[in-house]
């Protein structure tokens, strides 16, 4: 039986693949949501994806070991979760993963 995860993020409303294992993050992370619309969101505000490299470059700052997490909707078009990725990475961002949920 194929059961739908779901994550909501303040409003933000995103089914996760699924994934045979998953490991509990317990430092503080810099999270960006692409909905199923393919529409990102950084701390619940919608950012362009022009202006997503300048905003996660802040965010990080000089902390490049700070772990950035891709929650991206498992009907967005991976390369749109891709895209979004490269940026973290060019970014500054050291440390990326792609949320799942745990399943089968």
């Amino acid at each position: 039986m194929l059961t739908t995860n779901f994550i909501v993020e303040e409003g933000i409303t995103v089914k996760l693949p699924n994934a045979k294992a998953a490991a509990p993050q317990v430092k503080q992370e810099i999270t960006i949501i692409v909905d199923k619309e393919g529409a990102t969101y950084i701390a619940n505000e919608k950012i362009s994806i022009d202006n997503l490299y300048t905003q996660i470059r802040r965010m990080i700052g000089n902390e490049t070991d700070r772990l950035v997490v891709v929650k991206a909707d498992k009907t967005v078009i991976l390369n749109k979760a891709v895209k979004v990725m490269d940026i973290a990475k060019a970014a500054g961002a050291s440390r990326l993963c792609l949320a799942t949920e745990k399943g089968l």
